[in-house]
C-alpha cells in the first residue's frame, strides 16, 4: 500500500513538473515581437518599455556606479513616461546602431547622435534638439602649435569607430586609429599612443574641464557645425511623438534645467 502510494505520488510530481515547464513555455511564447506592418507605438506599449541604444558618452549617458545617469538619460525618460511605459537602457556597438534599431534589438537611438544625411536616409530621425561640433582634443602644451586643421595633417588620430569624426578624417584622407568610445581615444592622447583625438565638443568640454578626467588635455580648433537628433525606425509614428515630447521640453524648460545640471547650456538648439 506505501509502496502503492509513492508511485502515485512520483507520478503527480513529475505531472506538476511538465504543467510548469509548459508555463514556462507559454511564456517564452507570449514574449511581444515587432510584427510585421505593426506601428512602432504600438509595439512599444505592448511591450511596456522603450529600448534605448546608448554609449558610455558622459555627460549625456554615463554610468554613476550601476546606474546610468545624464542629461540624454533623463529626457528619454520623460519621453517613455509621455507614452506610458518604462525607459529600459541598452549598451551598444555605436558602429552597429542602425542595424540594432531594424533588427527591433532596440526603439531608439538616444545617445547624442549626429544628425548626418547618410543617417536621415537609413532610419527616421526626430528635429534636432542639441547643437553640437567635432573638435580636435590634444595634450594641453600642444594647444598653442596646432592651431589650424592643415597643421594636423602629419599627425596620428584616435577617433570613435563608426563616428561623424571618423567620417570627417576619412575625407581628409589624415592617419586615425578608431576605439570603441570617444573617452578611449582622448586616453589615447594622455596616454601619447595618439597625437590627438576628434571627439564631440559636448564631452570635449566636459571631460577637459577643471577638476576633471582630462583636465590635461585641451582642445581649439572645430572641424565643423552639426545637430543632434534621436533616431528611430523608417518611418515610425515614434519620431513625432520625439518631436511633440522634445518642443515641449523647451517650452516648459525642462531642456534649460537639464543643460544647466549637466554644464551643457552652450550646446542648447539655437
Amino acid at each position: 500500500m506505501i509502496r502503492h502510494c509513492k508511485k502515485i505520488c512520483a507520478l503527480l510530481i513529475a505531472a506538476m513538473l511538465l504543467v510548469l515547464s509548459g508555463c514556462g513555455q507559454n511564456k517564452e511564447e507570449a514574449a511581444v515581437v515587432l510584427e510585421e506592418g505593426q506601428s512602432d507605438l504600438e509595439y512599444v506599449k505592448a511591450k511596456g518599455t522603450l529600448v534605448a541604444g546608448i554609449t558610455d558618452y558622459a555627460p549625456l549617458d554615463y554610468r554613476n556606479g550601476e546606474e546610468w545617469v545624464g542629461f540624454d538619460v533623463e529626457l528619454a525618460k520623460v519621453f517613455a513616461e509621455s507614452i506610458g511605459v518604462k525607459l529600459e537602457l541598452k549598451e551598444i556597438d555605436w558602429n552597429e546602431k542602425t542595424e540594432l534599431l531594424e533588427e527591433g534589438e532596440i526603439d531608439c537611438i538616444w545617445n547624442g547622435m549626429t544628425l548626418t544625411e547618410e543617417l536621415q536616409e537609413t532610419i527616421s530621425c526626430s528635429q534636432p534638439y542639441l547643437s553640437n561640433a567635432q573638435v580636435v582634443v590634444l595634450q594641453e602644451g600642444d594647444k598653442e602649435q596646432y592651431q589650424t586643421v592643415e597643421s594636423c595633417q602629419h599627425l596620428l588620430f584616435a577617433v570613435e569607430e563608426g563616428s561623424t569624426g571618423e567620417s570627417l578624417l576619412k575625407g581628409m584622407n589624415y592617419r586615425y586609429a578608431t576605439y570603441s568610445t570617444q573617452r578611449e581615444a582622448m586616453q589615447s592622447v594622455r596616454e601619447k599612443k595618439a597625437d590627438a583625438a576628434v571627439v564631440d565638443i559636448i564631452m570635449a568640454s566636459y571631460f577637459t574641464g577643471k577638476g576633471q578626467e582630462f583636465a590635461d588635455l585641451d582642445f581649439s580648433i572645430f572641424l565643423n557645425d552639426e545637430k543632434i537628433g534621436v533616431g528611430f525606425r523608417k518611418k515610425s509614428d515614434l519620431t513625432e511623438r520625439a518631436n511633440v515630447i522634445l518642443q515641449t521640453a523647451y517650452e516648459n524648460g525642462t531642456m534649460l534645467r537639464l543643460a544647466g545640471k549637466y554644464n551643457i547650456e552652450e550646446a542648447l538648439k539655437q
